[in-house]
């Protein structure tokens, strides 16, 4: 996820219109999309009569997937096509910058922009307002952000429920009212759980190694002894940890991977918020890196920045950024008795956004996109000091589609 530093944000609502929608649709655009930018070239529903039910039953549909590609988006217009239903979705407002044809393509969908650098209340009130109208479902990433760890789930955003809950009061309060009943859905707000599970169609070894031989050649690495994928790619990604800890700390570090990555995430966001200012009030990364994000987005557009100050906060971000993406490598994902080629692919790809911005995508995916059972948001307050048994309920699914889903793959 990129700060947008070319422009102050500015709001980007909804267009509730369906005929772009129903024309990209018709016309398979996203297919060409995904399988040209992505890899992905095919994919499989299934549990799809979960979510049939609960549109024919006239609720509102939160549709809440797990969110490891930025293809993920995309993928979602699959279920839409089968089911005849067109969708909004929330969508990082850096995705509007990338282009003009990227934003003209975001809005015809039904994306809106959503600021995660700040409170973003507009973004939060166009959603709620989605959701209590009913008519299409509202694709909200509950991770809140892209990590290439397919098998396992990061922690889930609380808001998400409260985005939920705000729009079954409001749902409920219309329907009992004589004067909006008549246009009030008559359904209630569900949250559909929905795991999407990439796999390779093909082996991956020609195109590992030959991404990992790129790799080797560009820190010097000439004449290498054959090794396995799996050594290659740990043996890589230590090399890229030693070169991050010589970059902030003048030499690289010994021990094993974990530690290491955690005391360089630790040092990186000290470091930053020292230089910036910040008060450090939360353990958890991700949370540190959006302090960050939005004390340099916010200072970064104030009146009479000078230049100099611009290219510090720029700098800032960039290290914030780093953290976040070593918080994204998990502790033994590729241990040999759980190593799989979507795990080896995921490795690589992520080694390759690190080093070189972007990730080599000729290496040819199929979606499985599963779903069980929608669960119904309540309208009670969730319990205070307690974990909201409505993020509980989503995490619990999502897991145990996630867990059954990784025996997809292949294992090396």
């Amino acid at each position: 996820m990129t700060v947008v530093f070319d422009r102050p944000y500015e709001f980007i609502p909804p267009i509730r219109s369906t005929v772009w929608p129903w024309v990209i649709q018709r016309l398979r655009l996203y297919d060409y999309y995904l399988r040209r930018k992505e890899g992905v070239v095919g994919y499989e529903l299934r549990g799809i009569e979960h979510c049939k039910k609960a549109i024919d039953d006239g609720h509102s549909i939160l549709l809440a997937p797990n969110h490891c590609r930025y293809a993920d988006p995309l993928v979602l217009g699959w279920p839409g096509r089968q089911l005849g239903f067109h969708v909004h979705a929330m969508a990082s407002w850096h995705l509007f910058n990338e282009g003009a044809l990227d934003s003209f393509a975001i809005r015809r969908m039904g994306g809106f922009s959503v600021f995660r650098e700040g409170n973003d209340r507009k973004a939060l009130e166009a959603a709620i307002e989605i959701l209590t109208e009913g008519r299409r479902p509202l694709i909200v990433f509950p991770e809140g952000t892209t990590n290439r760890t397919n098998d396992e789930l990061k922690p889930l955003l609380d808001g998400v429920a409260f985005m939920a809950r705000t729009a079954a009061k409001r749902r409920r309060k219309r329907k009992d009212d004589p004067e909006t009943a008549a246009t009030a859905g008559s359904g209630d707000v569900y949250m559909q759980p929905v795991a999407i599970k990439y796999v390779c169609v093909e082996k991956i070894d020609h195109w590992a190694h030959e991404q990992l031989d790129r790799f080797e050649m560009q820190i010097g690495w000439n004449h290498m002894p054959t090794r396995d994928i799996r050594a290659r790619t740990l043996q890589l990604a230590e090399a890229m940890l030693a070169l991050k800890e010589t970059q902030y700390y003048g030499r690289s570090c010994g021990g094993p991977l974990p530690e290491r990555r955690d005391t360089l995430i630790e040092h990186i966001l000290t470091i930053t918020e020292q230089q910036m200012s910040i008060d450090n009030t939360s353990d958890v990364v991700r949370e540190r890196v959006r302090n960050i994000r939005a004390a340099a987005s916010s200072r970064f557009f104030s009146e009479g920045q000078r230049p100099e100050v611009k290219q510090e906060l720029r700098r800032h971000v960039d290290s914030a950024d780093l953290a976040q993406d070593l918080s994204s490598y998990p502790d033994s994902y590729l241990t040999e008795d759980q190593v799989t080629d979507t795990r080896i692919v995921e490795t690589i790809q992520r080694m390759q956004e690190t080093v070189n911005g972007k990730a080599d995508h000729s290496i040819p995916l199929k979606a499985i996109i599963q779903f069980t059972d929608p669960i119904k948001v309540d309208t009670g307050r969730p319990p205070k000091g307690q974990r909201d048994p409505l993020m509980q309920s989503l995490e619990d699914s999502l897991s145990a589609m996630l867990r059954e889903l990784s025996s997809e793959a292949r294992k090396l």
